[in-house]
């Protein structure tokens, strides 16, 4: 039995799309966790996107060792607004691949994963066939320690390092280039009766924290994020609140707050359908109701 397990594990291909801009600090670290697996990548392509820095030259040299390693450069915007410019990114690279794969993974280019990050991401996946998402949690250093990035609760995995099982990213339509991408795809995935799977055993540094890129016009972007989830007033003000606290930035609030109303007076395009909205509204108030009582 133990044999038929490793051996059909082997067989669960997963490819690794990696943007990065100006990530030469950081990118030999995570490729070099990358090919220390101990279930190895089928493939992995790292998007060199309009990066200024020595990112292409570092990576090549891991292309040279590795031929399952690729890369395609990619020019974009120089700014760095979240979610747009990441996504866009992702999806020149998976352009670039072919569907010979049972799981996608989105990474980041400044993170180290431990050895059994991916064996047991495949195993949680070959354990039960409802679950669509997958992943650990990031860490960042503190005063000479690694302790977890709390910036979301732990039922939610972060953008940094999110693995989808092929079939569930393909009904979830692929990761929208917006903010608020990495909430929609986990609130679709629940739509479609996906299970999302986070492990708190797996601890992945997390070498830049989140946000260290965003420019002071991104600040109403988290509000404007919330109104195109279909969330609603209500709980795009408790959930803003909530966010900022966690960031200890109360003011952030009010930008969230401004951004939701902005983006409602705009009309601007929500993610999901007027039926993944009402199901979203109603799965977030039910969340909240079992917070309360727990």
């Amino acid at each position: 039995m133990f044999i038929f397990v490793e051996n059909y594990q082997n067989q669960m291909n997963y490819y690794v799309v990696i943007p990065a801009h100006n990530e030469a600090q950081h990118i030999a670290l995570t490729l070099e966790s990358l090919v220390k697996q101990s279930v190895l990548p089928t493939k992995v392509v790292v998007v060199n996107d309009n990066s200024t820095d020595k990112t292409e030259t570092i990576v090549n040299s891991f292309i040279d060792k590795y031929n399952w390693i690729s890369i395609v450069n990619n020019s974009s915007e120089a700014k760095h607004l979240p979610g747009s410019k990441v996504i866009l990114a992702f999806n020149k690279g998976l352009e670039t691949l072919d569907q010979n794969f049972d799981i996608i993974v989105k990474a980041d280019a400044d993170l180290i994963f431990p050895e059994n990050y991916f064996e047991t991401i495949i195993n949680h996946f070959q354990t039960d066939t409802q679950i669509g998402m997958a992943g650990g949690f990031c860490y960042i250093e503190k005063n000479g320690e690694w302790i977890l990035e709390n910036l979301t609760d732990k039922d939610h995995i972060r953008g940094a390092l999110k693995a989808y099982r092929k079939e569930c990213f393909e009904q979830i339509g692929g990761l929208r280039t917006a903010m608020g991408w990495d909430t929609v795809d986990e609130l679709l995935c629940k739509f479609y009766n996906w299970k999302v799977k986070t492990d708190e055993t797996l601890q992945v540094k997390h070498l830049k924290p989140t946000g260290a890129n965003y420019n002071k016009a991104s600040r109403y972007k988290q509000g404007e994020a919330f109104y195109t989830l279909g969330y609603g007033f209500w709980i795009t003000a408790i959930a803003s609140l909530k966010l900022a606290l966690r960031k200890g930035k109360p003011f952030l609030f009010i930008d969230y707050i401004k951004g939701f109303w902005k983006a409602k007076s705009n009309k601007k395009q929500l993610l999901v359908t007027d039926e993944q909205a009402k199901f979203i509204r109603n799965y977030r108030w039910k969340k909240m109701k079992e917070k309360i009582l727990n």
